[in-house]
């Protein structure tokens, strides 16, 4: 119970970060306790996570838990060559938040000898952007970070932008707050989006949007004021240029009908 009850916590408190993360975490804490009553807890701690919903589903259906991590493994090593592919010499890659599988591909890329440079904003309240900057700079890839304030300008230096999925949906996908208006301004530009993401977070049904906690934004706020903490947004399916997913470089229409089938 106590190690069940830490990874919830770490989960719910965003100590346990990205899709991918969260899902096998889930699959962690819910063979500490496997029951019906512990699905319902997980679930309820991240409700924008369809990896998360898909892994148990998974586990349910008789996928071991290494049957389950194997396929995050072997679909983040396909994106990663799918990624690769995509980047041209010298060219300048945005993207915002913390996503394990655009840090992952972006890494290998960089291993694999691209050459290229990274623009991406801080993303509050929790400043998720500065642990991808840790983690890229770390890997001596050259990183510009900017306020959220400045995306547009953040957006305009880039050649592409590369953004991670917490769910893709039938008519677009959910992603951290602030994708929507990022993915606008560059198709105002010209300028392609392409989703990162393991088809495990398609999902057919709809999602909610996770309303944080005020506190993150505003703890000592006035009474007065009402604080709103949306997590996510959805960004329509006409900004998104391609989904690169282990099926490969996909238009949208063509990821969906192909996860549709699979999921």
């Amino acid at each position: 119970m106590k190690e069940f009850d830490k990874i919830c916590a770490d989960i719910k408190s965003l100590r346990i970060q990205g899709a991918t993360n969260v899902a096998k975490a889930g699959v962690r804490a819910y063979l500490l306790k496997p029951s019906k009553s512990s699905r319902k807890k997980i679930i309820s701690l991240r409700p924008t996570e369809p990896a998360l919903f898909n892994a148990l589903n998974f586990l349910e259906k008789g996928y071991t838990k290494k049957e389950i991590f194997s396929h995050f493994e072997s679909s983040q090593k396909k994106i990663n060559q799918f990624v690769s592919g995509l980047i041209r010499k010298n060219s300048t890659i945005y993207t915002h938040c913390h996503s394990s599988s655009v840090i992952k591909a972006l890494i290998a890329a960089k291993e694999n000898g691209k050459s290229f440079s990274v623009v991406l904003t801080e993303t509050r309240p929790l400043y998720q952007g500065r642990k991808t900057a840790r983690e890229l700079a770390n890997k001596k890839i050259k990183v510009s970070f900017y306020s959220d304030s400045a995306m547009h300008e953040a957006v305009e230096k880039a050649d592409m932008v590369l953004i991670g999925a917490d769910a893709i949906l039938r008519k677009g996908i959910i992603n951290k707050i602030g994708s929507e208006a990022i993915s606008e301004i560059a198709n105002v530009h010209g300028i392609p989006v392409y989703v990162v993401s393991d088809f495990w977070k398609f999902y057919p049904k709809t999602v909610d949007i996770e309303q944080r906690n005020f506190n993150e934004v505003w703890k000592e706020a006035p009474k007065s004021v009402k604080v709103r903490n949306p997590a996510f947004e959805v960004v329509p399916s006409k900004y998104i240029r391609r989904i690169v997913s282990e099926f490969g470089i996909l238009t949208y229409s063509e990821f969906i009908k192909k996860a549709d089938n699979l999921i």
